[in-house]
């Protein structure tokens, strides 16, 4: 009761003090706001350990850019990464410590030449010969861009998720060179060489886990957040063996993908369903969806993570 009555008389002196008036508060924004002060201010477990899932989709993903933007700009912790495929390279950018406007600007501008052998020849190639392509130029893009960092000298803890191409294993990749884990996490099947790790031939990360919340609460998450990025496959070109390909992973992890999302506390969805999982040249576009997707979602993320810790942490005095 008193310290109800305390935060009352706080409140009231920050309006009076503000010159705000009555009338154009919106209660409900201004009480949330002082409490996740006092929130973003705890430490795990004094708050829940929350967890950033990245999903797989391509060059959607780059609407993960966006999302991460707006998470960093409202101060909401992410204590941890867990990502595959597309998401696995934001992830690895974001926990190794590059400025967000640094891998904003990535997102507008890399192109499939920066990050793999494809062009006209290699591709004759591919529909000719058994020679698959290469993403070993993606490896030496990300090492460029995050300092040859293991994953025990990243920012941010981080975990990506890859395919054990002979077993069907799902590999959870948390250790090493972190730009080797991305780059195989993000290698798809049938166009590009497995990578090859620890005697184990590695693919995309998406074909048997492309939303990997099951791994972030199995890494002790207590509250998810999720990006997903999922196409609609309905709208997809076929027109070319890569496509094809792609088409068939989201087709197989079209159904596996809801059951995921149920785990998560809370999804943010960046509306880049009808851009293609090639499209690199819509990186700025999908950057826009994901700030607004994360925009419309902020304050239930806020209000969520404010409900799931203790009043007297976030009422009483503070030592």
């Amino acid at each position: 009761m008193y310290k109800k009555l305390y935060l009352f008389i706080l409140l009231f002196s920050i309006l009076v003090s503000s010159a705000v008036t009555i009338q154009a508060l919106d209660e409900e924004e201004f009480i949330t706001d002082y409490l996740w002060k006092r929130f973003v201010s705890l430490k795990v477990p004094e708050r829940p350990k929350i967890v950033l899932v990245l999903g797989g989709g391509g060059a959607r993903g780059l609407a993960h850019i966006g999302v991460l933007k707006v998470l960093e700009e409202e101060k909401v912790p992410v204590d941890m990464v867990v990502g595959t495929s597309v998401g696995a390279l934001i992830g690895a950018l974001y926990c190794a410590g590059v400025p967000i406007d640094h891998i904003e600007k990535i997102g507008e501008t890399v192109g499939w030449n920066q990050v793999t052998n494809v062009r006209e020849s290699t591709i004759i190639k591919l529909l000719v010969s058994e020679k698959l392509m290469s993403t070993e130029k993606m490896e030496k893009y990300l090492n460029e861009k995050i300092g040859n960092k293991r994953f025990d000298e990243l920012k941010t803890p981080f975990v990506c998720l890859a395919t054990d191409l002979m077993t069907g294993e799902k590999i959870i990749l948390r250790e090493g060179e972190v730009a080797l884990a991305a780059r195989a996490s993000s290698t798809i099947p049938g166009v590009f060489d497995p990578v090859e790790y620890r005697h184990r031939f590695l693919i995309d990360g998406g074909l048997f886990d492309n939303i990997p919340v099951d791994v972030a609460k199995l890494l002790g998450g207590d509250f998810i957040i999720t990006s997903a990025v999922s196409a609609d496959i309905a709208k997809n070109s076929v027109s070319n063996v890569f496509m094809i390909l792609t088409q068939a992973i989201y087709i197989q992890g079209k159904h596996m993908d809801a059951e995921r999302l149920k785990d998560s506390d809370v999804i943010i969805r960046p509306q880049v369903s009808e851009v293609t999982a090639v499209d690199l040249g819509k990186g700025r576009e999908c950057i826009d969806a994901g700030i607004s997707a994360a925009r419309q979602t902020a304050a239930h993320i806020k209000r969520e993570l404010i409900g799931k810790v203790s009043t007297d942490l976030l009422f009483g005095e503070r030592e």
